[in-house]
Formats: C-alpha cells, sequence, structure tokens
C-alpha cells in the first residue's frame, strides 16, 4: 500500500513540474515579441537595420558614407586626397571600406583598392585615407568614402519624443478612450440585465434565445460591417462614434451574455430563493445580490471588450470618418506613421509600444478576475 501512495506521489510530482514547465514556457514565448518591441523603440533606425534586437547590448556593425573633404594636390601618380572619414577627432575604427555604395564593404583596412578609371582608395583602420585620381585634369568633385565600423549600442527616447510630439498623436489617443470606455460599459450594462433574465427569469422562448446567443458567438463580423454600416446610413448616425459604439455592443454582446449567463446560473439559488420570498423584485434582486456577486465575470469580460476596442483597426476604419480628427491610435498608427515612416522601424515600434501601454496597464490591475470569469460556469 505504501508503495502505491509513494508512485501516486511521484506520478502528481511530475506532473506538476511538467505543467509549471509548460506555463514557464508559454510566458516567455507570449513575452518575447513584447520585449523585442519594447528593446527596438529604444533604437535608432540604423541599428535596427543592422542587427536584430537581441543583439542591441552589443556593438553592431553599420555602413556609412563619408564625403572626402578638403582640396586635391597634385602628385606624380595624379591627383591626391588625404583625410579622415571619422572627421577631425578620427574616433572610430574602420573594419572594411569600399569605393561604391553597392560594395561597401569591398576592402579590408590598409588595403589599396583598386576603383574604376585607375583610381586607387586606401583607409587605414583608424579612419585616414588616401584617394589618388590619375587623371591629368584635376577631378570636379570630391570622392565618396563607405565604409563599415562598429558602433557600442546606444539607447535614447527620441522615438517617443518624436511620437509623443507627432502632430495629432494626443487627437488620436482621446478618440481612442472616446470610443473604447463606452464600447466596454454599453454591452455589460446590457448583457448583465439579459443574462440575468436568461438565468433567472422564466418565459416563454428562454430556450431558443439561449441558442441564439451562442450561434452568434461562430458568426464572423466582417459578414456584418457593411449591412450594419448601410443600416447606420439609413437611421442617420453613419460613420460617428455612435455607429462605432454600436458597432461594438454588438459585436461583443453574444459573448458577454453566455460568459455573464453561465456565471450568473451558478449563483446559490438559496439566496436569490429567500430575497424573492422577502418581498424582493427581479430588478432588487439583480442590483443588490446578482451583480456584485458576478463582478469577476464583469471584469473579465470588461478586460477582453477593452482590449479588442482599443486594438481594433477594422472597424474603426469602416464605422468612423476617414478625416485625421477621428482617428483612433490604430488608423494614426496605420494609415499616418506607417506611410510616412515605413522604414523607420524604431518609431514604429515606439508607437505600437505607446499603443499597447493602456491595455497592459488594465489588463494587469483586473488580471486577477480573468480566470474566475473564465471558469464562471464550468463547475456546478
Amino acid at each position: 500500500m505504501a508503495a502505491n501512495d509513494d508512485g501516486i506521489a511521484g506520478e502528481t510530482s511530475g506532473l506538476k513540474i511538467v505543467t509549471n514547465l509548460s506555463v514557464v514556457f508559454l510566458v516567455v514565448l507570449w513575452l518575447i515579441p513584447t520585449i523585442g518591441l519594447l528593446v527596438s523603440s529604444f533604437r535608432d533606425r540604423d541599428a535596427i537595420s543592422s542587427s536584430g534586437w537581441w543583439n542591441a547590448p552589443f556593438a553592431t556593425e553599420q555602413n556609412f558614407a563619408a564625403s572626402a573633404e578638403g582640396e586635391f594636390r597634385q602628385t606624380p601618380e595624379g591627383w591626391v586626397l588625404e583625410g579622415n572619414v571619422f572627421g577631425e577627432d578620427g574616433s572610430g575604427e574602420v573594419i572594411s571600406f569600399g569605393g561604391r555604395r553597392s560594395e561597401p564593404n569591398a576592402f579590408a583596412p590598409g588595403t589599396t583598392g583598386e576603383l574604376v578609371r585607375g583610381r586607387t582608395l586606401t583607409v587605414e583602420t583608424n579612419g585616414d585615407y588616401v584617394y589618388v585620381d590619375p587623371d591629368e585634369e584635376q577631378p570636379s568633385r570630391n570622392p565618396t568614402v563607405y565604409f563599415g565600423t562598429k558602433v557600442p549600442p546606444s539607447f535614447s527616447t527620441e522615438n517617443y519624443e518624436t511620437i509623443l510630439a507627432s502632430a495629432g498623436m494626443d487627437v488620436a489617443f482621446i478618440n481612442t478612450l472616446t470610443v473604447t470606455i463606452p464600447a466596454t460599459i454599453i454591452p455589460i450594462l446590457v448583457a448583465a440585465f439579459a443574462a440575468y433574465a436568461l438565468a433567472w427569469m422564466d418565459f416563454p422562448g428562454r430556450g431558443v434565445l439561449i441558442a441564439v446567443v451562442v450561434g452568434l458567438l461562430v458568426v464572423p463580423l466582417q459578414l456584418a460591417l457593411v449591412p450594419m454600416l448601410t443600416f447606420h446610413n439609413t437611421i442617420g448616425i453613419g460613420q460617428s462614434f455612435y455607429g462605432i459604439w454600436f458597432a461594438h455592443t454588438a459585436f461583443g454582446l453574444p459573448l458577454a451574455v453566455y460568459l455573464l449567463r453561465n456565471y450568473m446560473v451558478g449563483l446559490p439559488r438559496d439566496i436569490i430563493e429567500s430575497a424573492k420570498v422577502d418581498g424582493a423584485t427581479d430588478f432588487q434582486v439583480f442590483t443588490k445580490i446578482v451583480l456584485p456577486l458576478s463582478f469577476p465575470a464583469l471584469a473579465s469580460f470588461a478586460i477582453f471588450q477593452f482590449l479588442w476596442t482599443w486594438n481594433d483597426l477594422l472597424v474603426a476604419k469602416v464605422f468612423l470618418p476617414s478625416n485625421s480628427e477621428s482617428w483612433v491610435m490604430t488608423v494614426k498608427i496605420a494609415d499616418d506613421l506607417l506611410g510616412s515612416r515605413g522604414g523607420d522601424w524604431g518609431i514604429l515600434a515606439a508607437a505600437a509600444f505607446v499603443s499597447i501601454a493602456v491595455p497592459l496597464l488594465v489588463f494587469f490591475t483586473m488580471q486577477r478576475y480573468l480566470v474566475r470569469g473564465l471558469l464562471a460556469g464550468s463547475v456546478k
């Protein structure tokens, strides 16, 4: 009997270790993109282009172009130009150089590179260069020297300063709050009343309504975009904040009703029946007993609805006016920053992280209610 108990204990311990390792793996897997986004938001454009964010703590190899300064002097070998690619201070180390933009790393430092038309270029490790042009006539313009060097890691808040000072970003932030807060509160209020009716009130067709709610969970919202916009134009709200509030409410109601109804069904029946025996109306039972006890489920749905609405792009593009005064942050990033700064990944990373900062704050503030709300009604 003792051996059997030891075996069971050993098996439980093994499963616990596997479970813990699996949770840690999933957490790390989800954190990697966020960490990468955060690190990239503090790097400049050249550093992001030259190496991945995981190399941010180390020196990176980057290519530069320096316009040769100074005056040519005539020698028996031809016209000679000397200088330093790092400027007057001469601080830096050249690891490769070239005479063309397409081949910036063609030669090793200290060697003489053969260029077109008999021209030569020599660049030392400390950046000193000698350019020789064998033509009889003095060159009309100074050449460009392309070289590679190791740049030490550097982090700054310049990307965030650019984003926060960007024209219209403050308006986009206010617009996002204007859309998100009502679009989170309205479906919770409507769904709470509906969930109580479906859970504790007897009326004809209740089972059919529950089946309809479950069926609406699998309907893609893309199918309803055009019909809903047409309906909005018909009743006169068109593309406006009223329209996007109603759209998010309609898209969020099925899950809200399903989640809250499952939670309310699991509440102790004795409490509700005792309140009704004492003369409480359904409205009083709902507001005084059911609603306070259902706070974990309400908070759970609020987290999901807030995240979906804040990060939404498709619904905002359809149900909001196209002028910049009505842009939310996702539209601002997609239509403005991504178009004007499509190659500046540092700016885009900073904009994306600013956009997810508020949802992260909401999630970590209310995450203790998430599991309790999601498990609502799963056990009796």
